[in-house]
């Protein structure tokens, strides 16, 4: 049975609200720290698929921009945006619709998962070393050392999980008929 267009937008609010939660956990470093957003919006792109999980990313960073303070240390506004952390937030929304897009194209399984969280950490780390680059004036290694480099080892392992945790997830919730099996 397909769920009505209001259900699927409480999926998506849900999924906005795990990122929001889960980007409270929070691991301090010099300048950029780690956080469980990177983790969120994988395992709520895995569970929701492309257009769910996308909508959840972005409504997410609406909420934010908005002054709703669901981003990392309970901040919000578009200061955070503008600022250093600012590129992954963004980063997040081009993750989720690549990762979205990897999944529908290869299938929502535990490897085919791992790879599309693995490429949606290198597009966040992508996105917010460039920013971080270009609103802290810093050099591109510097960037990298401050802004990429400490978040890779992390990432991986952020990704391994989101990819279990979702892929699980997903198909508990497909066979109770919550979610459709093709999102």
């Amino acid at each position: 049975m397909k769920k009505s267009s209001t259900y699927n937008y409480v999926l998506a609010a849900f999924g906005a609200a795990i990122i929001a939660v889960l980007a409270q956990v929070t691991i301090p470093l010099p300048l950029i720290p780690i956080t469980g957003q990177t983790l969120a919006v994988g395992l709520v792109v895995t569970i929701l698929g492309t257009k769910l999980g996308t909508l959840s990313v972005l409504v997410y960073i609406l909420l934010g921009t908005a002054g709703i303070p669901v981003f990392s240390g309970m901040s919000g506004g578009y200061g955070i945006i503008i600022g250093p952390t600012g590129g992954y937030i963004v980063g997040f929304l081009a993750a989720a619709v690549l990762m979205g897009i990897y999944l529908d194209k290869f299938g929502i399984t535990y490897v085919q998962a791992i790879i599309a969280n693995i490429i949606g950490m290198v597009v966040t780390l992508a996105f917010g070393t460039v920013w971080l680059k270009i609103v802290g004036d810093l050099t591109w290694t510097a960037a990298f050392m401050g802004g990429a480099a400490p978040f890779i080892i992390v990432g991986i392992l952020k990704a391994v999980l989101a990819a279990w945790l979702g892929v699980v997830v997903r198909r508990r919730l497909v066979s109770a008929h919550l979610i459709e099996a093709v999102a």
